[in-house]
Parts: C-alpha cells; sequence; structure tokens
C-alpha cells in the first residue's frame, strides 16, 4: 500500500472515537454480513453515484486490504447515472492515491491506484448495470434521496441506511476542498471502522 494511503488510514483509525454509537452499531450490522458471507458483495447507492457511494466503494477497498480481507468486494451506484465528480477524485488525489482516466468519456472510467494488487475501476452506474451482483448483496444507501426514493432493490439480503452530508454544496466555493476532505475523512473512518468489525 501507498505510504500516504497507509498513514491517512492509520490516522483515521485514530480517530475511531469520533464515530456516534449508533452509526457504529449500524457499521457493525454490514460488518456481521460480510463476515457470514464466502464472498461478500456490497453495493453503495446513492442518487447520482458521483461523490459519497464512489469514496465509500474506494474506501471500503482500501479498508478490505488494509486489514486483509480480501474475500469481500465493494460497488457503487446510483438512481442515476452521472459521472464521478472531479472535486471528489481531487480529494483523493491529495491523501496520496495514483488516478488516471482509463476510457475519457461524458463519464469517464477512472484507475484508482493505492499500491496494492488491486486496481480500483471506478464511473458512475445505476444499480441495474451489468458489472454488478443482481442478487445476493447488500445495499448501503450514502445518500437520503436515495434512501426514500428507491424503496425497494431486488436481490438485496440487507439494506441499511448509512448516510452522508453532500460535499456538493461547497462545489464553487472557496470551502471545497475544506468540505471534500472532510467528507473523505469521514467516510475513510467509517469504512475503516465496519471493515475491523468483521473480525
Amino acid at each position: 500500500m501507498l505510504e500516504e494511503v497507509k498513514k491517512y488510514c492509520e490516522d483515521r483509525i485514530a480517530e475511531f472515537d469520533q464515530i456516534h454509537s449508533d452509526r457504529k452499531r449500524d457499521l457493525e450490522k454490514i460488518g456481521g454480513y460480510i463476515k457470514q458471507s464466502d464472498q461478500p458483495n456490497i453495493i453503495f447507492v446513492c442518487t447520482h453515484n458521483s461523490r459519497r457511494s464512489q469514496l465509500s466503494q474506494v474506501w471500503a477497498t482500501v479498508a478490505a486490504q488494509y486489514y486483509k480481507l480480501v474475500s469481500a468486494h465493494f460497488h457503487s451506484s446510483g438512481t442515476e447515472s452521472t459521472a464521478f465528480h472531479p472535486n471528489a477524485i481531487n480529494a483523493l488525489k491529495r491523501v496520496g492515491f495514483k488516478i488516471e482516466i482509463e476510457e475519457k468519456a461524458e463519464n469517464p472510467v477512472y484507475s484508482i491506484n493505492f499500491g496494492s494488487e488491486k486496481t480500483i475501476k471506478s464511473f458512475s452506474k445505476t444499480i441495474d448495470h451489468n458489472s454488478l451482483p443482481e442478487s445476493n448483496f447488500a445495499a448501503i444507501m450514502t445518500c437520503g434521496h436515495a434512501e426514500e426514493n428507491c424503496p425497494f432493490l431486488p436481490g438485496a439480503e440487507l439494506r441499511i441506511p448509512i448516510t452522508y452530508e453532500d460535499p456538493k454544496i461547497s462545489d464553487g466555493t472557496s470551502k471545497v476542498e475544506k468540505v471534500y476532505d472532510e467528507r473523505c475523512k469521514q467516510i475513510a473512518r467509517e469504512m475503516l471502522y465496519l471493515i475491523e468489525k468483521t473480525f
């Protein structure tokens, strides 16, 4: 793992006491689901699959590698397909991820490397995309809008809302880096906690 990313993980692990007890319980439910499955699939869902669900997929994948939980597979999707937002990409770059555009398009495909054999391939997609499992998965709702407007997800064995405030509120302002960095830290911290609690 890249040293910058590893150090970032260690710093977030030291912050587990910042996670509210109610939220810890929900994260532990997801950990329990992962623990009971041989090949667990987790799909993080938000409306546009552009920020929170993408960051959740990235950090859950990193956390699994950090704790050597190689059997788990993490995905992201939305109720609509847009694009992985550049401000979220830039937040990951500031952590130390090596990110390249694999396919240039209105909805680019990004290759996200963190020094592991596992490179994350990220792009915006809807829940019915052919790259996603059709059944036997847990759906983690990362935004309130998707939680309210997507009442039924066929094939989901578990559905839990782990919602985050949308960093989009800072787009175009002088606080954009600060807000995205804070959301990136929160998501990283909680995904590391989630994976630790599978053991």
